[in-house]
């Protein structure tokens, strides 16, 4: 009992801490608050987000900013089409001691960091891309047979530019995989707008504050996959991934006609660590199938793909998506 109660002394603690930080973020990066969340939950689950959206709406800004209240090491790789792999890895080069000896040294590229900004990613070729898949799943890297351990903790946040603008590539299926979510970041309404116009026009500007080190996010981190979560939460998660595949039995029709493939295992654990972090973001104890609900698209949507006759239909992985969560919602909730 007292184990039970020092745990959620512990996950209210760092909710009040999470608002702190909400809070310090949206001094700089106004509006958007469910982005905002899934890129705190990105981070607070151990993993990876993939921000899209236009250029201008504030995705770079919004990253530094985590950066600052995180309070992690940052770097930023500017993705171009002639960016080569060891352009992010590093490389190895020829050293000659003053006695005359020759030896490889290996100089570390801009991957060893804490928080990695990969900016524009859909701009590099497939080959740069997939210089992040051992990084992103592993936390290591190898260059020259060597492996060489990264930062902890280990972040990649990437922006990507719609995939119809000219001159992107899109991102490999196996590296879609490892984004933990998809965040959409669309315009902002007018109210927002203008708040943003008169917030960063003027003499000076707010500034983000540190709430949070590395060290106190690792423990963040593990302090959440501690998080209880109800049967049955897990069995909406089970329902909705499964739901999702094409050739599953429980499949709906919809999915089943207008799906090319769906999510694997790493999708149901994606889900599993968001819907505590979005509880703890919300100042709740354990989270709700409406938590389930809420984070099905930016957990689902990157790991599916639409058939080409649906292509062709215009059919949306997004209106798929939030007919079998309805579905799964509505059945849990009669059950």
């Amino acid at each position: 009992m007292a184990d039970a109660e020092n745990l959620l002394g512990e996950i209210e603690a760092l909710g009040d801490r999470l608002a702190h930080a909400r809070q310090s973020i949206t001094r700089r990066f106004i509006g958007q608050e469910q982005v905002v969340d899934l890129v705190i939950s990105a981070l607070l689950c151990g993993g990876h987000g993939l921000l899209i959206g236009l250029p201008g709406l504030g995705k770079t800004r919004l990253v530094e900013t985590l950066s600052t209240v995180m309070g992690l090491q940052g770097a930023r790789v500017q993705f171009t089409p002639d960016l080569m792999p060891a352009d992010i890895l590093g490389s190895e080069v020829l050293e000659t001691g003053a006695d005359g000896s020759r030896a490889f040294k290996f100089i570390e590229g801009p991957i060893f960091t804490q928080l990695l900004m990969a900016d524009e990613i859909n701009r590099a070729s497939p080959r740069t891309q997939s210089a992040l898949l051992q990084a992103m799943q592993e936390k290591s890297v190898t260059v020259a047979g060597q492996p060489h351990r990264l930062d902890t903790p280990f972040h990649v946040l990437a922006t990507q530019n719609p995939i119809e603008q000219e001159g992107t590539y899109p991102l490999p299926e196996a590296q879609l995989d490892r984004f933990l979510v998809q965040i959409d970041v669309p315009y902002p309404d007018r109210d927002t707008e203008r708040a943003i116009v008169l917030a960063t026009t003027g003499a000076t500007e707010e500034e983000a504050m540190a709430v949070f080190t590395a060290a106190e996010l690792v423990a963040a981190q593990a302090l959440l996959r501690r998080m209880p979560v109800g049967e049955a939460v897990l069995e909406a998660i089970l329902d909705l991934v499964r739901a999702c595949r094409p050739d599953d039995a429980t499949a709906p029709e919809a999915v089943r006609a207008h799906v090319g493939w769906g999510p694997g295992p790493r999708a149901a654990q994606a889900l599993m660590l968001t819907v505590r972090a979005r509880a703890l973001l919300d100042g709740r104890l354990a989270p709700s199938i409406e938590d389930v609900a809420a984070l099905a698209a930016p957990v689902l949507t990157h790991r599916m793909a639409l058939s080409f006759a649906a292509r062709a239909r215009g059919e949306t992985l997004e209106a798929i998506i939030a007919g079998v969560t309805e579905r799964i919602v509505q059945g849990r909730a009669a059950a």
